[in-house]
């Protein structure tokens, strides 16, 4: 199998992602792969699909990823339906850290039960 079938979903993400910059190239059995996201968010997701499909440590792949902007974890566009205790979960595993949400956002958002879709939210980093 050619590494380049082996991780064909971590380029399927990285497209979802819209990475720009990107190269791939195959040499000597080892997957070679280039990128820059728009968040570390964005960043953390291709790299827990390459662990996914190569493990902990693949030595198949070597990801070169780099990230626009740095000043933030990333920048969440609200879905009708959503609760800063549920973006919370999405990006920390932790509902509760909707304060941190909250903080961040605090010269829009003056309620944490008080969110509008297509609201940019940022996430800050932790």
């Amino acid at each position: 199998m050619s590494m380049k079938l082996k991780y064909q979903a971590v380029l399927d993400l990285g497209k979802d992602l819209d990475v720009q910059d990107g190269d791939v190239r195959e040499e000597n059995g080892q997957l070679k792969v280039w990128g820059t996201t728009k968040s570390q968010y964005e960043k953390d997701l291709i790299w827990d699909k390459i662990k996914e499909i190569g493990g902990e440590s693949p030595n198949d792949i070597m990801a070169d990823i780099k990230v626009t902007d740095t000043t933030v974890y990333h920048r969440h566009v609200v879905q009708s339906g959503e609760t800063l205790g549920k973006i919370a979960k999405q990006y920390y595993g932790d509902p509760m850290k909707y304060k941190k949400i909250f903080s961040a956002n605090s010269d829009i958002l003056k309620n944490p039960d008080l969110i509008y879709p297509d609201q940019e939210l940022i996430i800050p980093n932790l």
